[in-house]
């Protein structure tokens, strides 16, 4: 069956890397907003009877989901044979139970959302948190890719000497597995959240990896207040400036200067998300 992507509005490099490795068909859409502030969606190529891709990272995701879902039908409309989304950073995965008393579940309606538009979804690393699978909310097929690896060739061939830094208890089996395949030492933090953006980093004895290069590494840089406390501990213990490495560059607000500004000697993402901190490429993960 034929292969059509389309990119959804800041997604076109991405696309077009996959365009390329998969020979597939670009498509052509206009999605623009009228005065008013409505979408309007038109789709220029023919879609019939093909298999169409969409491709939109869900950062920022409440703007990016009613030009989503009127792309989907619109094809489905027009003929396509199925609706694939690829969403390297998927969103809405935290609130995933009720902490208070009348709030939403928002994890789980807004895969309700999704499943009813799009026949299957691809993404990177989704912060699963207390859940095991996207099969515990979502009703379409998924498939998740994890960005391990690449991160780990990125290490290994890139920084001399490392030793890795998982930013609490929850990441130490991903640490791990990086530091693994890199062939580096790691250690994890003991963080503890006072709320969402005040946290609390203590950090093992580290005196044995004085002359080593810290690798902060954590799946998603969002406020990035974990980072800058881990970097202020570093700094006080007498190691040398940290490269931070993430898979997803959500960086809230002012969080990617901050981070600079705390005293990191660099900051690394894969291109799940666009941003100037783009040095991995997880593009081959997205493709069926």
């Amino acid at each position: 069956m034929k292969k059509i992507y389309f990119a959804l509005p800041g997604n076109e490099e991405l696309a077009e890397i996959l365009i390329q490795k998969e020979k597939a068909e670009k498509g052509n859409v206009e999605i623009r907003s009228f005065p008013d502030g409505e979408t309007y969606v038109r789709i220029i190529s023919d879609v019939k009877d093909k298999k169409v891709f969409l491709v939109c990272t869900l950062h920022q995701p409440d703007s990016k989901l009613l030009p989503l879902y009127f792309l989907a039908k619109t094809a489905k409309e027009f003929g396509a044979k199925s609706i694939c989304l690829i969403a390297p950073y998927l969103a809405y995965m935290r609130q995933d139970k009720v902490f208070n008393t009348g709030e939403s579940v928002t994890s789980t309606l807004f895969a309700n959302l999704l499943s009813g538009f799009v026949d299957t979804l691809v993404t990177v690393d989704p912060h699963l948190h207390r859940r095991t699978s996207l099969s515990e909310i979502y009703s379409i097929p998924t498939t998740v890719s994890h960005a391990a690896l690449h991160i780990s060739a990125w290490i290994q061939y890139t920084i001399e000497n490392p030793v890795l830094i998982g930013p609490d208890s929850e990441s130490e089996q991903w640490v791990a597995e990086v530091a693994k395949n890199a062939n580096a030492p790691y250690i994890i933090l003991s963080k503890i959240r006072h709320g969402d953006r005040d946290v609390e980093v203590s950090i093992p004895q580290i005196d044995k990896y004085k002359t080593h290069v810290p690798v902060l590494v954590d799946d998603i840089i969002s406020t990035g207040r974990t980072m800058i406390e881990t970097i202020t501990h570093l700094k006080n213990a007498g190691m040398k400036p940290p490269i931070c490495i993430g898979v997803h560059a959500v960086f809230a607000k002012n969080a990617f200067q901050e981070i600079k500004n705390s005293g990191a000697k660099e900051i690394i993402t894969c291109n799940t998300i666009p941003h100037e901190s783009n040095r991995i490429d997880i593009s081959d993960l997205l493709i069926l």
